[in-house]
């Protein structure tokens, strides 16, 4: 049986956490950032978590490897 790829789009925007969590960088904090509250934009630096129902996907299909 050859090796599995890896989806390389998938690989640049998800990391594997030690406990297995799949986690991500948010979305809209690349521009028009002057009406966004600064709350949000704080908010947004933070890392996010896919939610458990999502993980067994990205880690079978995605990133076999990961």
């Amino acid at each position: 049986m050859p090796k599995m790829k890896t989806k390389k789009a998938a690989a640049k925007r998800f990391s594997i956490t030690a406990g297995g969590k799949v986690k991500y960088k948010k979305q809209n904090l690349r521009h028009i950032l002057t009406k966004k509250s600064t709350k949000r934009k704080r908010k947004l630096r933070q890392a996010g978590f896919l939610s458990p129902d999502n993980v067994p996907v990205v880690r079978k299909n995605l990133l076999p490897y990961g």
